[in-house]
C-alpha cells in the first residue's frame, strides 16, 4: 500500500509535482492512528507498527513536493 507513494516522490523530483493534498491529509491520518496505538493503557503494537512506514512516505512526498 505504501508502495503507491514511490511514483509520486519520483514525479515530483521530475519536475512534475502532485497535489500535496492526499499525501497530508493521510499523514495526519497516521499519526493519528498511531497515536491512538501508543497512548492506549496497553499499546497496540500492531496499529503503531503498520501506521509508521505510511507516515514517513507521505512525509516524504509532501516534502517533495515543496523541495525538488
Amino acid at each position: 500500500m505504501y508502495v503507491s507513494y514511490i511514483p509520486q516522490i519520483i514525479s515530483n523530483f521530475s519536475g512534475d509535482p502532485v497535489s500535496p493534498l492526499q499525501p497530508l491529509v493521510a499523514m495526519i491520518n497516521g499519526i493519528l492512528w498511531t497515536g491512538y496505538g501508543w497512548f492506549k493503557t496497553y499499546k497496540d503494537w500492531p496499529v503503531i507498527i503498520s501506521n509508521v512506514p505510511g507516515v514517513i512516505f507521505r512525509f516524504i512526498t509532501v516534502l517533495t513536493v515543496y523541495i525538488h
